[in-house]
């Protein structure tokens, strides 16, 4: 009759043995790691960084949400909350733009189509200086309830006072809080937009059918966003910069081996406060120390996806 002793003696021996692996199978476990395909980038960058900059303020309705109490009463006007919106073409885009500049990096702004017309010269100065002109709307109404004929002119007035102020073709596009109508899609396509950022499902930018033809997702991003982490739930900026530096660390080492795309999100009037300026800058100066690593504006990207055929479809 085998005792515990013996049965715990022969336990140890078997396990021992199944821990000791051949040569063999440590040289293919090796050969297979080696091998491992890589999927970097057409252009050979192992991952991507896109900085959006949005230019909203100016565009807002009266009494637009902001981080005073929403108990206005009716038919009287939010004064303070509008001073805190005009802080973002006063002080906030201009403060990006030359930070931007020190950084060497370019960047997408999304534009809505009332803040450009009612500051063309800061909207011109954003082309001039590199940075790629997207779509937002024409203003901030609630897009996913048009009819067909309502959302297209919207979007295309929006384009219009793109194109009017500052001669740059918006083929890039952002619905109003990501929320897109059902005819969305296919409006931007008749309109000639390449891409949208609607969409938080990936990592990586991928293809769909719009009326039978390729279009781009180029995913946007709420966790790296300041409007969330800042203004909406009154995080520091020291926060914001350690919980970005940690979602590039963990992208950096997926892109080894798998296409990576990393998202940061800043708004004019929350991204353009002092304190937010030089978080980005710490950020981005941290993410530039890595081998591998490309900012890209979102047209750029777009248009890589677009002409890779090992990009992923949907």
């Amino acid at each position: 009759m085998e005792t515990r002793r013996d049965f715990i003696k022969k336990s140890s021996i078997l396990s021992l043995a199944g821990a000791v692996q051949p040569a063999s199978a440590i040289n293919l476990l090796q050969t297979k790691q080696q091998t491992k395909p890589k999927t970097h980038w057409a252009d050979g960058f192992r991952l991507v960084v896109s900085v959006s900059m949005q230019f909203e303020a100016g565009g807002q309705p009266d009494n637009a949400e902001s981080p005073f109490p929403q108990n206005m009463q009716k038919g009287f006007i939010d004064l303070p909350a509008a001073t805190w919106f005009a802080y973002g073409y006063k002080e906030g885009i201009p403060r990006m733009l030359d930070n931007w500049d020190k950084l060497g990096i370019k960047v997408t702004s999304h534009m809505v189509g009332t803040a450009v017309l009612k500051n063309p010269q800061l909207a011109k100065e954003i082309v001039q200086r590199g940075h790629e002109a997207a779509a937002h709307g024409m203003n901030w109404a609630t897009e996913y309830t048009m009819s067909y004929d309502e959302e297209k002119k919207f979007i295309k007035d929006g384009i219009d006072a793109i194109k009017k102020v500052t001669g740059f073709d918006a083929i890039g596009y952002n619905a109003n809080w990501l929320r897109r109508g059902e005819n969305t899609l296919k409006i931007l396509q008749e309109l000639g937009f390449i891409y949208h950022i609607d969409d938080l499902s990936r990592d990586e930018p991928f293809i769909i059918k719009v009326n039978d033809k390729d279009f781009a997702v180029v995913p946007y991003t709420l966790r790296c966003n300041d409007i969330m982490l800042i203004e909406g739930k009154n995080f520091s900026a020291d926060q914001f910069v350690n919980q970005v530096k940690m979602e590039f660390d963990q992208l950096y080492a997926e892109s080894e081996y798998k296409r990576r795309q990393m998202s940061i999100s800043f708004h004019d009037r929350i991204g353009g406060s002092p304190q937010m300026v030089k978080a980005a800058s710490e950020i981005i100066k941290y993410i530039q120390q890595q081998p591998g690593v490309a900012f890209k504006r979102k047209d750029e990207i777009a248009r890589m996806a677009l002409a890779d055929k090992t990009t992923i479809r949907e």
